[in-house]
């Protein structure tokens, strides 16, 4: 038994319209570019699905996903158009008519540019965190899920992209289940926090935070976080302080206040770009208010805000930023070692994915197929054989159209079976 040809046109437009090798990733990362500029390329969320939708239309791309994060800004879209410089160009030129000529030539020249199951195993990389800065950071994976989910909604995805997702989050919680890539932590606030568990600290200590920059920002979210309730911000420019603290449900001070301050505390939480010492001796014991039990500064400021003079005359536990750092490296160290278990993962995770897509790309086919057989049988009685049929008499048609019947299942039936196997046998 063959295949009729209208019924291969299906398989053929299949292969030529929806191959794996439309997929295209283009990528603007820590690799080649700035932080500072790849923040540059970053759209905010509520111009994205206007600036995105232009952009797929104008350079008639089939889906489209936006990613973006602190240190990479990236394009995952579907086309049949040869992706190379040019193309990169007029992405850049055509989404971001603002930016200088230089910058723009800048971005095009430091981009880099993934194909078919090639662009796969990038995402897949990425999104378990060993393309990150930071080896191991497992934010990510909520960052490609969320990007997904919003170009979805802004109706500019399609069924190559939900596939790879799909594949992408599958396989990324694998990573994190099935090795230690991120169980030791090596960002400064997860350190400290470690610290302050193994140190049993109560949950209500007073928490004095000194400085609003970004470190103790996340710091003292973290600690919120993790249910740590009192919190006594202070700040040289009030207005920082006064936003932080509200972020904490806490209450924010002058960094003069310091000299002050009675209502005494536990944990010292300190960052500040102060080129001499925040806490002198002076200072510490105000703060103290005469209390003896021991106390816990975190300093992770540079050079550190506390002074050496208190750790030799007080009694209290200090965490420095050096000994942060020895930690994280230690960890960095640790982490790497689970790289190649995470790359073998993630090459299982490849090779699944084209037989998911082979797959996938036979169902596509496959719901077409009754469909056109019964056209065919529809044509066959009510245009080229019409005439003939009206000279039979009711029992004789009764029984061609139960023979008809029973051809279509058969027809629909055993191609199929030979179509998915060819298919399967033929496709990337």
């Amino acid at each position: 038994m063959t295949l009729d040809s209208d019924v291969l046109d299906i398989f053929v437009t299949l292969e030529c319209n929806h191959g794996l090798n439309a997929l295209h990733i283009i990528a603007f990362t820590h690799r080649n570019l700035s932080v500072n500029d790849i923040g540059q390329l970053h759209i905010e969320p509520e111009n994205q699905k206007e600036r995105l939708s232009f952009i797929k239309s104008e350079l008639e791309l089939t889906e489209l996903m936006y990613l973006t994060t602190c240190n990479r800004i990236e394009f995952a879209f579907v086309s049949e158009n040869r992706v190379h410089s040019e193309f990169v160009a007029d992405l850049i030129r055509t989404l971001y008519p603002n930016l200088e000529t230089s910058k723009q030539d800048q971005f095009i020249t430091n981009s880099e540019v993934f194909q078919g199951i090639v662009a796969i195993q990038h995402q897949l990389s990425v999104a378990s965190s060993v393309e990150s800065m930071v080896v191991g950071e497992r934010e990510i994976i909520t960052q490609v899920r969320n990007a997904y989910d919003v170009s979805n909604e802004f109706g500019l995805t399609g069924d190559i992209l939900r596939l790879m997702i799909r594949k992408t989050i599958e396989t990324a919680k694998k990573v994190y289940t099935e090795t230690n890539i991120a169980r030791r932590p090596v960002s400064v606030v997860s350190l400290a926090y470690h610290q302050l568990r193994d140190l049993n600290v109560p949950l209500d200590s007073r928490i004095l935070i000194i400085g609003a920059g970004v470190t103790n920002t996340n710091m003292g979210r973290f600690l919120k976080k993790h249910g740590f309730t009192n919190f006594d911000v202070f700040n040289r420019t009030f207005k920082k302080a006064q936003l932080l603290a509200a972020d904490l449900s806490g209450k924010a001070h002058s960094l003069s206040d310091l000299n002050t301050f009675d209502k005494g505390f536990d944990l010292i939480i300190t960052c500040t770009s102060a080129e001499s010492h925040i806490l002198t001796p002076e200072i510490y014991a105000q703060l103290e208010q005469g209390e003896t039990n021991k106390k816990i500064v975190i300093d992770i400021a540079i050079p550190q805000d506390l002074s050496p003079q208190i750790k030799e005359t007080h009694n209290v536990h200090h965490i420095s930023v050096e000994a942060l750092q020895k930690i994280s490296n230690e960890n960095l160290k640790a982490r790497s070692a689970e790289v190649a278990h995470v790359k073998e993962i993630i090459s299982d995770a490849v090779f699944d994915f084209q037989t998911i897509y082979k797959e996938r790309s036979v169902e596509i086919a496959m719901r077409e197929v009754p469909t056109k057989v019964k056209e065919i049988k529809h044509a066959a009685i009510n245009e080229v054989f019409k005439q003939d049929l009206s000279n039979l008499d009711d029992e004789a048609r009764e029984v061609l159209e139960n023979i008809l019947g029973y051809m279509e299942k058969k027809y629909i039936s055993m191609p199929m079976l030979m179509a998915k196997e060819i298919l399967l046998k033929q496709q990337l």
